[in-house]
């Protein structure tokens, strides 16, 4: 005999089983207990949406150089991703979107009802996909070419756009407001892709800017010095498991990084080259892999720092970002007139046929999707893992998958 039932409970779930620990920040969960006979027996929790307590908060800002952060985080990951058996090979398809032209969204960013929000470049109007998966598009205060270039959900809430050409930031706040604020500096394709830091504040992964600029939970915008400033420096970035925020190299010749204390400093690169790489995405292990655009070789950084390279499967085509998937797969995002897709996991490279080209940088949702952003596409275009133990939205929220 079947029984399945359903309760809510609040704060930590711990899965005796699996030794699946939820965050407290998750708040109210909705758990589904199955027992089949005396031999099986399931536990499942799902977050509820809509509520404030799931909101992402940047681990409370616990995450330090000791790797204690990473050692819980990662705890939220094992069952799932050791769970291969749960998941399909990868399912693609494709579905209408209300709006689309040439360069509209660069980066997507999951807010915490569940929405995902396209971060528009040339678009006039925001896009966004619902929990439910209706796509629907919105207003914005300000538009302009080139405008953003990747966005980060800041801990109160707020979705914000990062400035590539535009002279003011713009966000969508919690309950969809859109404003715009004043920046501290402006210019012209100054940043790509932002990062949250292990202290809560969005930072903008400097390309042409000669002063790197951050945003604090509070909304206050502030400037800092850089180390290393060029053209065309760095495009994408993220949180390394030691609280480091890493910039990654796209015509850079040196890496550069924010530790946990905010003290910027550079590193050596085993490879670099004119466009070398576009965003960057960790993975289970913890390290970040630099996603390939021109690049002929693979390059990551470990959770200690040491950067290594590896073979690529396949260089003749451009991946603009990447996102991580449910199965512990890191998936490079195809970017116009690239058909092969490019993913990595536990070190080995495979490669797979892609129906459509013409995206940047993917988002991850609970329930095994993932979403690759239209840049030049047409229509939208997800692969579904069909995890039969999806993740929490605090787990795909949280500061080491949030940002472009």
């Amino acid at each position: 005999m079947t029984i399945q039932h359903t309760r809510k409970i609040d704060s930590i779930k711990i899965d005796k089983l699996n030794g699946f620990v939820y965050p407290s920040s998750i708040g109210e969960i909705e758990q589904t207990i199955t027992t089949d006979g005396l031999k099986n027996l399931s536990i499942q929790d799902q977050p509820i949406l809509n509520r404030e307590e799931i909101l992402p908060i940047s681990d409370n800002s616990s995450i330090s150089n000791d790797l204690t952060a990473w050692d819980k985080f990662t705890d939220l990951l094992n069952r799932t991703i050791d769970s291969k058996s749960c998941f399909s090979q990868g399912i693609f398809s494709t579905y209408s979107l209300v709006y689309t032209g040439g360069d509209v969204y660069e980066g997507g960013v999951l807010n915490h009802n569940g929405d995902i929000h396209f971060i528009p470049n040339n678009a006039v109007v925001g896009q966004k996909i619902s929990s439910s998966g209706v796509v629907s598009t919105y207003s914005l205060v300000y538009t302009t070419t080139y405008a953003y270039r990747g966005g980060v959900l800041s801990p109160n809430g707020d979705i914000h756009f990062i400035p590539f050409y535009a002279r003011v930031g713009q966000k969508v706040n919690k309950n969809g407001i859109v404003s715009t604020y004043a920046l501290a500096y402006t210019g012209d394709y100054l940043y790509m892709g932002g990062v949250l830091s292990a202290d809560g504040y969005v930072h903008f992964v400097p390309y042409r800017a000669a002063r790197g600029q951050k945003i604090s939970p509070t909304g206050i915008v502030s400037t800092y010095s850089l180390v290393y400033t060029a053209t065309n420096t760095f495009r994408g970035g993220a949180l390394s498991p030691n609280g480091d925020i890493h910039f990654v190299p796209y015509s850079a010749t040196v890496g550069q990084k924010i530790s946990a204390l905010g003290v910027v400093s550079t590193y050596s690169l085993l490879y670099h080259d004119l466009n070398s790489y576009q965003g960057g995405v960790l993975d289970e292990n913890g390290d970040i892999h630099f996603i390939p655009y021109n690049a002929l070789k693979g390059q990551k950084v470990s959770k200690n720092g040491v950067v290594s390279t590896y073979n690529l499967a396949y260089t003749s085509g451009h991946y603009w970002g990447g996102v991580f998937a449910h199965n512990g797969e890191v998936h490079f995002v195809p970017s116009l007139g690239t058909t092969i897709g490019q993913k990595i996991m536990n070190g080995v490279i495979s490669t797979y046929s892609l129906p459509i080209s013409g995206y940047a940088s993917g988002v991850m949702l609970p329930n095994g999707d993932v979403h690759f952003i239209p840049c030049n596409a047409n229509v939208g275009l997800k692969l579904s893992t069909l995890s039969a133990y999806p993740f929490s939205l605090g787990v795909c929220c949280h500061a080491f998958f949030n940002k472009f």
